[in-house]
């Protein structure tokens, strides 16, 4: 098989490096893709992942017999749709069913009417009757942009001031763009938040293994929320007991309401779980695997990737077992110091040799390019993705730590405690 991949993050590297463990695909491209993936699939740096009418004409120029739409942007924006109706076959969900990420007021008012545990909340249009409803809110709270905004569209505010100056800051300001033309105000909730992707084929879910993202840009979860700065798999605190309450309040729950609103869901769903006193809530949909969560649960993955795809396209996906090691795995984000804010890039990256041929180690590059004479540099805020895998979540994150080493360029920066939680376990 030829496939396409859309997207040139961390993420799409790691769903690369799957499909190249994949006994069916024999060829891979990528647009935009990046320097890490370029060493394993043909990557078109020139088209965006928002250029759906180049996009369509790559993949049929390139005769593949697959695109996988990664990011969030594209199938949000409709782009499954476009491609379908060039007659290609294509992984994620469409322009309806991406709604489920795509607006965070269509996803709430979703769980309230199929009665999915999720915080109260109120939607607003008006910043005038949000700040209204403020006077009278239990704080802390917490403000979300309605739309997509990199995964950096929540705001925690602990007084009524920081209450108000978010509503400027999402819905005056227009600090995350269109995004903040609406805007969810909802219960702060406590506990352990755990991240569960799953595969999807319109009526069958299958959970894959948990996962725990790291947010906050400092140590000690301080500092300005980002795109994820590490992640680790599994989640000592998803239970057995979280699983079988996810599996029968949340997970088949979300399926079925979303095919009950005519909007059939074929692709990933991911699950960001609050585990409160009062059992799991739902915090988020994404209509899409995780970055970095993705890094950390495909390279667990027994199965052969084309196989997971294949069936939730054709709707068979109640036939297949999925199969994960019984190890886990550690992500430790390397990005470029300044991130999220303001950062250089163009600084080469050194070191990168020492990953070939290593079994449990993987360097997944998220903002990374060639420069003009062929030296890999920086593209990113969010640079690479270091990887490692032991039979204990302590020693991959041994083992993560470690490999972080390896590699080096200038302003390299990263959280010192991915997975410490781990120790609390």
């Amino acid at each position: 098989m030829k496939v396409l991949i859309v997207g040139g993050g961390g993420r799409e590297h790691a769903i690369a490096t799957s499909m190249k463990k994949s006994k069916r695909v024999d060829k891979i491209y990528c647009v935009p893709g990046n320097a890490g993936i370029a060493q394993i699939a043909e990557c078109e740096p020139s088209i965006g992942v928002m250029e759906f009418d180049k996009i369509a004409a790559y993949a049929k120029e390139k005769t593949v017999d697959l695109v996988f739409v990664a990011p969030d942007d594209p199938l949000v924006g409709g782009l499954v749709d476009v491609l379908r109706a060039e007659g290609l076959r294509v992984f994620g969900p469409d322009k309806k069913a991406a709604i489920l990420e795509g607006s965070k007021a269509f996803s709430k008012d979703l769980m309230k009417k199929y009665n999915i545990p999720t915080a109260a909340y109120e939607t607003f249009d008006d910043p005038e009757k949000a700040l209204e409803y403020l006077e009278t809110a239990e704080m802390p709270i917490v403000l979300k942009a309605d739309g997509l905004a990199l995964g950096k569209g929540v705001l925690i505010c602990n007084t009524l001031e920081e209450a108000k100056a978010g509503v400027k800051e999402i819905m005056l300001d227009k600090h995350f763009g269109n995004a903040g033309n609406r805007m969810v105000i909802e219960e702060f909730m406590t506990g352990r938040e755990v991240s569960v992707l799953s595969y999807v084929d319109g009526k069958t879910i299958k959970p894959m293994t948990s996962a725990q993202d790291h947010k906050r840009a400092q140590d000690g979860d301080r500092g300005l929320n980002t795109g994820g700065m590490g992640t680790f798999s599994p989640s000592p605190f998803y239970t057995e007991e979280v699983d079988e309450f996810c599996k029968k309040y949340i997970y088949q729950a979300t399926v079925d309401a979303m095919a009950a609103e005519g909007r059939e869901f074929k692709g990933i769903i991911f699950f960001g779980l609050m585990l409160t006193s009062k059992g799991p809530r739902v915090l988020e949909y994404n209509a899409r695997f995780g970055d970095p969560e993705a890094q950390v649960v495909l390279c667990r993955m027994k199965n052969d990737i084309m196989d997971v795809v294949d069936a939730c396209i054709d709707g068979t996906l109640d036939q297949l077992e999925l199969e994960f090691e019984d190890n886990a795995a550690v992500c430790v984000v390397l990005a470029s110091d300044g991130y999220p804010v303001s950062y250089q890039k163009g600084f080469e990256i050194k070191g990168l040799e020492k990953f070939e041929g290593k079994d449990d180690y993987y360097c997944f590059h998220a903002g990374s390019k060639f420069d003009d004479r062929h030296r890999i540099v920086t593209n990113g805020g969010r640079v690479l993705g270091i990887t490692a895998k032991g039979e204990t979540l302590k020693e991959a994150r041994k083992k993560a730590y470690e490999a972080t080493e390896w590699v080096s360029f200038e302003n390299k920066y990263m959280r010192h405690d991915i997975g410490k939680a781990i120790d609390e376990a």
